[in-house]
């Protein structure tokens, strides 16, 4: 996923830089040319006022010989019509600029009757741009156009080095964009990463705490089938267990949306001592003995009773009753009487964990979560005088 996306990115990028490359390239190779017709079609318009006919209508070019746009960089020629319609060559100026026969293009320009700009080949085999201008004689006849001509090569030079540079700039960006893409890439998927990698885990989950309740409702249903006079006590255990396997799913599925974005806690000032008196009577078992006081915390009540839940599910399991259950100081502490912990058990929050009382699965490691969920913590040990005491710790509310 991360590479497709720095692929298009940088494709996208490739694309958007060879248009906008183009699109440069081809603006300044035009403005170039106008710029160079602009220059020659002002010389030719300035040296065809200076061209004069004398009295005995003769071609005066004194002026022009004067002129300081005839003697500058361009090429310059005027051709003049004798009496017999053909054109002659009468001043030349760096006539290599221009084409060896100007007959041809002078023609044109008497025909057309007004400038003509076009792109011919000079002297010595070179492009160049040639603008040609009328010139009217004393009876409104055109007999002379003045020709100039710039050649184009040293503009274009510079066109082509602008496009050299906008290669190199172009790779040079483009070689940022797949480095930038790859960068961004790595953290625009990691919430979708994080979010699959939590999918797949809250499927590890579910599916390895499913499997032991799933194979026991199985024996209960087999149960009630070969005795009958069974059936509502393993119909009143399958429900008991249905109960559990949906507060499990329940308790991974806040935890999976939780941790990928997707929800909030939904936190609000509530009894702690409350909310624990309510699970207590959720659960229904004899023999849970229960000391509460007055207690305000900020949680989310549905996740601190998972929690509660869990931590007495894991003492009845694991130890059996009494239960022993005490509410203070923003705190819960659950204990039972059982073996206590296996001191070989490195963390008893870690799923799946298992010593001498058995497996604690992943009751306890949601515990830990909805806890450190609120900012609160919780530990797990062994009594003193036998059995397991497991605390659940949250902060003080905000004053109001």
């Amino acid at each position: 996923m991360r590479w497709l996306l720095t692929g298009l990115f940088t494709a996208l990028t490739a694309v958007s830089l060879l248009v906008l490359g183009t699109v440069a390239a081809s603006i300044d190779s035009h403005s170039r040319d106008r710029a160079l017709d602009d220059r020659v079609d002002r010389v030719v318009t300035g040296l065809a006022r200076v061209v004069a006919w004398n009295d005995d209508g003769s071609v005066d070019l004194d002026t022009l010989h004067e002129d300081d746009l005839a003697q500058g960089t361009y090429g310059v020629a005027v051709m003049v019509r004798d009496a017999d319609g053909q054109w002659r060559e009468r001043f030349g100026h760096r006539r290599a600029g221009l084409p060896a026969d100007l007959a041809g293009p002078a023609t044109d320009v008497a025909t057309a009757e007004e400038t003509l700009l076009s792109t011919l080949t000079d002297s010595t085999g070179h492009r160049t741009r040639v603008a040609a201008a009328p010139v009217w004689d004393s009876e409104s006849v055109i007999s002379a156009v003045v020709f100039a001509g710039a050649d184009p090569s040293v503009s274009l030079a510079d066109h082509r080095r602008l496009v050299l540079a906008l290669e190199l700039g172009g790779l040079a960006l483009i070689a940022l964009a797949a480095l930038a893409g790859h960068l961004l890439s790595a953290v625009s998927t990691r919430p979708a990463v994080r979010m699959l990698d939590e999918q797949e885990r809250f499927l590890s989950d579910a599916s390895h705490e499913l499997r032991t309740p799933l194979a026991t409702l199985r024996l209960y249903l087999d149960a009630a089938l070969r005795d009958p006079d069974d059936t509502r006590r393993a119909v009143t255990d399958a429900r008991d267990l249905t109960d559990r396997m949906g507060r499990l799913v329940a308790g991974l599925l806040a935890r999976t949306r939780t941790e990928t974005g997707l929800s909030e806690l939904d936190a609000e000032r509530l009894r702690l001592d409350q909310l624990v008196e309510g699970v207590v009577a959720e659960v229904g078992v004899p023999g849970i003995e229960l000391r509460t006081e007055p207690t305000v915390v900020q949680a989310d009540p549905d996740l601190l009773a998972l929690a509660v839940r869990n931590l007495i599910d894991n003492a009845l399991v694991h130890g059996g009753t009494p239960v022993e259950i005490t509410v203070e100081d923003h705190a819960v502490t659950v204990r039972d009487h059982g073996p206590g912990l296996d001191p070989a058990l490195a963390d008893p929050f870690e799923r799946g964990a298992t010593g001498e009382g058995g497996r604690h699965g992943i009751g306890l490691s949601l515990v830990q979560w909805v806890a450190r969920a609120h900012s609160g913590s919780v530990a797990i040990g062994s009594a003193s005088d036998g059995g397991t005491l497991a605390t659940l710790v949250l902060p003080a509310p905000p004053q109001l």
